[in-house]
């Protein structure tokens, strides 16, 4: 199993920064969007698809919020606009039964065999939650989502009418005449206890913000530990910003230009995109690290998640290309089998990460690199070393 790399979809340019370190500032919700354009803008997001594909990406993953716009719609144009990438499909349980979104999985599916991934994001955000009507707290969402991903699995492989019982989901007879001729595979985020308890049941490969690597270390023991009670083993992933140069000076004047941009657009962003992750557990995380300081093992960079309120996927790898390389691959080496990289001007860093896919995909297939397993090979130093040893790796 080769390393997977994973991008961005975007129907709109998109960033902290605003899209580019020339854009203008931006300081108002209004101004927010106008900045980006339409929302909806089918070239930008044909090219952004294409910049992934000719840059070796695997897969690009299509997220969701309360105010995105369809994410199977967005789906659909990656899938039809690329012959070889992948989506990697965000999908919040409790808002479409259970049997209709595996329906409408396999369905995209068949059409682009072997090409779509789910990601199960249950939803930290109460706020955004109920704009799209559901006011249940965060455990009940966990638990919901245990079910549904029950029915999803059921629903793919039922070769006869199946009925279930549960207490958020019950179905009678159900079945689909579409079925995925391979498993769709499943991606799972969360960083609190109730996320793990779900997550470790069904995730495939369970993905984690970018955090130090001893914290990750950690995460991956916590979740291998769940699994292996349902007699699973996942893989990983982690999600980062890469902002690499030339030279490490280089990448690091761009560090400050991104820093400089993002500050001067955090609270219009905040308004523009109604979002508030104050109580995500996978932030607290972030800001916790960001509080011990700006940078973390060789070249982790946190003073963007600290600017915003650790939104998201926040935490950047500044160096040279060699050097991003080289940490990249220190996660490796800890067990994740999948790199979720995206930039602050994502068409540019899409094009410009193929350098970056390049230099990690060849060094870990020289090493054998076997996905959910680290291969027996010397760590690239003594940190790595005591690391592998904390994950049993």
């Amino acid at each position: 199993m080769s390393i997977e790399f994973i991008g961005i979809a975007a129907t709109q340019p998109v960033s902290e920064t605003g899209g580019g370190p020339a854009a203008p500032s931006v300081s108002s919700q209004s101004e927010a969007h106008a900045a980006q354009g339409a929302v909806i803008q089918p070239a930008y997001l044909r090219e952004l698809a294409l910049a992934h594909e000719r840059s070796g990406f695997d897969r690009v993953l299509v997220a969701h919020s309360s105010a995105s716009p369809d994410g199977f719609t967005v789906a659909d144009q990656v899938l039809s606009h690329t012959t070889r990438l992948g989506v990697l499909l965000a999908h919040r349980p409790g808002f479409v039964s259970p049997t209709l979104a595996a329906r409408k999985f396999a369905t995209l599916d068949a059409f682009h065999p072997g090409r779509v991934a789910l990601h199960v994001i249950t939803g930290g955000d109460d706020a955004d939650q109920a704009r799209d009507g559901d006011l249940s707290d965060k455990p009940t969402r966990y638990r919901r989502t245990d079910e549904f991903l029950d029915v999803v699995r059921r629903t793919w492989t039922a070769t006869e009418p199946f009925d279930y019982e549960g207490d958020f989901y019950q179905v009678r007879g159900g079945r689909s005449a579409v079925l995925p001729a391979r498993p769709i595979p499943v991606y799972f985020g969360g960083a609190s206890d109730d996320a793990v308890r779900a997550g470790a049941k069904h995730a495939d490969v369970y993905a984690f913000w970018g955090e130090p690597l001893a914290g990750i270390a950690d995460r991956i023991r916590q979740v291998r530990a769940a699994a292996a009670v349902h007699g699973r083993t996942p893989n990983f992933s982690v999600s980062l910003r890469p902002v690499p140069a030339a030279t490490e000076t280089e990448a690091w004047r761009r560090a400050e230009d991104i820093l400089r941009l993002t500050k001067e657009r955090a609270g219009a962003l905040r308004k523009a995109f109604n979002l508030d992750h104050s109580t995500q557990e996978g932030s607290r995380r972030l800001l916790d690290v960001a509080a011990r300081g700006d940078v973390h093992d060789k070249r982790l960079w946190t003073a963007v998640a600290k600017a915003t309120g650790a939104a998201g996927n926040s935490t950047a790898l500044v160096g040279s290309y060699e050097q991003v390389a080289e940490s990249l691959l220190d996660y490796t080496r800890l067990g994740v089998g999948t790199l979720l990289i995206r930039g602050f001007s994502p068409l540019e860093d899409a094009r410009d990460y193929g350098a970056l896919v390049d230099l990690v995909r060849a060094e870990t297939e020289a090493r054998g690199f076997t996905g959910n397993r680290v291969p027996p090979v010397a760590p690239a130093q003594a940190g790595s070393r005591d690391l592998l040893g904390a994950v049993g790796a």
